[in-house]
C-alpha cells in the first residue's frame, strides 16, 4: 500500500479531515491531498509526527510491517493458489511482490509465496519463465538468513534445484553448504551435481552408500516398533514386523542371514519351540552369507569390507553359546536344541 493510501486510511479512521491534519502538522491542506493522491511525498522529517497523529507507527505509515500470523499467511497462500487458477502468472507475481514489499520481515511468508510461484512456473507453460528468476531467486536467498533452520534448509533446497534445472551445476552446489555434513540430503544432491559433471563414478558409489545407510536406518525403525509392539502384547503385529524386515533384507540384497536374524526375540518372547529352533538353525546354516551384500550389484561402486572365515567362526561359537544359555530353558526336550546345547 502507498504512503498516501496509508495516510487517507488511518486519518479517516480517525475521523479526521485533511484540513485538521494539515492543521496539526503546520502545512497546508493541498499539501495532505497531494500525498493522498500519490502526487508527492510528505518530507522525511514529517513521517514521525504523522505516524503520532495517525497512531500508528513509522513502519506501518511506510508499509514495511514486520510479521503476519500463521492463520493469515495461510489464508493469504490459499488466495494466491486460486489467483493462479484464474488470472494469469504475471498479475499474481505483481500482487505477491507487492505483499512482500509491505511485509518484507515476515520470512515465512517470502519462503512460501516464492516456492509457490516457483512451483507453478515450472509446472504450467508461463511465458518467459526465466523473466522471474532474479526475483523469486533474490527472494530465497533473503531467506538464507533466517534464524529458523526449517526455512534456511528449505531455501538452500529450492536455490540448489533452481540453479540445477538451469543447467548452473556450479552454482547449485554452492548452496549444499547451507546442509549439515549429517543430511543425507546433502550427499544425494551432491550426487546430482557429480552425475551432470562428468564424476559417474563418485556419484555412484554415493548413491549406494546411501542405500546401504538407509536400509539399516530402516531396520533399526523396524526392530524399535517391533519392541514397542511386543510391550503392548501385539504378536500380531510382532510377527508382521519380522516378516517386513526380512523382506526388506531380502530386497537389499543383505544375504540369507540378514533375512532369517529378525524373528528369533519374538520367537523366544512367545516361547514358540518349534519356530525358535528353525530360526537357530536358518541363523547358523546362513553365518557364511552374513558379508553377501559385498557380492551385489546394488553396492558394486563401494568398496565394503569382506568378512573373514575367523569372523564367522568366532560368531558361530558365540551365538552357539547364546542359543544354549538360560534364556532358552523352554527348548528343553527340543531335539535340535539338545544337540546345539551338547556342542556348546
Amino acid at each position: 500500500m502507498a504512503i498516501g493510501d496509508v495516510i487517507k486510511k488511518y486519518r479517516k479512521n480517525k475521523g479526521m479531515t485533511q484540513e485538521e491534519m494539515a492543521t496539526c502538522l503546520g502545512i497546508t491542506t493541498p499539501a495532505v491531498n497531494k500525498w493522498e493522491k500519490g502526487n508527492t511525498l510528505p518530507d522525511i522529517t514529517l513521517l514521525a509526527p504523522i505516524a503520532r497523529l495517525l497512531g500508528i507507527t513509522t513502519d506501518e505509515l511506510l508499509s514495511f510491517k514486520d510479521e503476519l500470523t500463521d492463520e493469515e499467511i495461510n489464508q493469504y497462500l490459499s488466495n494466491v493458489q486460486k489467483d493462479l487458477e484464474d488470472k494469469s502468472f504475471h498479475e499474481v507475481f505483481i500482487s505477491v511482490k507487492e505483499k512482500i514489499q509491505e511485509y518484507p520481515n515476515c520470512e515465512k511468508l517470502i519462503w512460501q509465496a516464492a516456492a509457490i510461484l516457483d512451483a507453478n512456473r515450472i509446472a504450467t507453460k508461463v511465458p518467459n519463465k526465466e523473466n522471474y528468476d532474479h526475483t523469486i531467486f533474490g527472494w530465497f536467498e533473503r531467506c538464507l538468513l533466517s534464524k529458523n533452520e526449517q526455512i534456511r534448509n528449505q531455501a538452500a533446497d529450492l536455490l540448489f534445484h533452481g540453479y540445477f534445472r538451469k543447467g548452473d551445476y556450479e552454482k547449485a552446489n554452492q548452496y549444499l553448504d547451507y546442509f549439515s555434513l549429517e543430511n543425507p540430503e546433502r550427499k544425494r544432491k551432491k550426487a546430482l551435481v557429480n552425475s551432470k559433471t562428468g564424476k559417474q563414478e563418485e556419484a555412484y558409489r554415493a548413491y549406494e552408500e546411501l542405500i546401504f545407510t538407509w536400509y539399516q536406518h530402516i531396520q533399526i525403525i523396524l526392530n524399535d516398533l517391533r519392541i514397542l509392539y511386543m510391550e503392548d502384547n501385539n504378536p500380531e503385529m510382532a510377527r508382521k514386523l519380522v516378516e517386513v524386515s526380512s523382506a526388506a533384507a531380502s530386497t537389499f540384497e543383505m544375504g540369507k542371514y540378514n533375512e532369517v536374524c529378525f524373528g528369533l526375540d519374538v520367537a523366544t518372547w512367545e516361547k514358540d519351540v518349534a519356530w525358535t529352533a528353525q530360526l537357530m538353525q536358518d541363523i547358523l546354516d546362513g553365518i557364511e552369507t552374513i558379508g553377501d551384500f559385498a557380492k551385489s550389484k546394488l553396492y558394486q561402486h563401494m568398496t565394503p569390507k569382506t568378512v573373514s572365515s575367523e569372523f564367522s567362526v568366532g560368531l558361530k561359537q558365540k551365538l552357539l553359546e547364546s542359543f544354549t544359555d538360560e534364556s532358552f530353558y523352554y527348548m528343553e526336550g527340543n531335539e535340535y536344541w539338545e544337540k546345539l546345547k551338547s556342542k556348546a
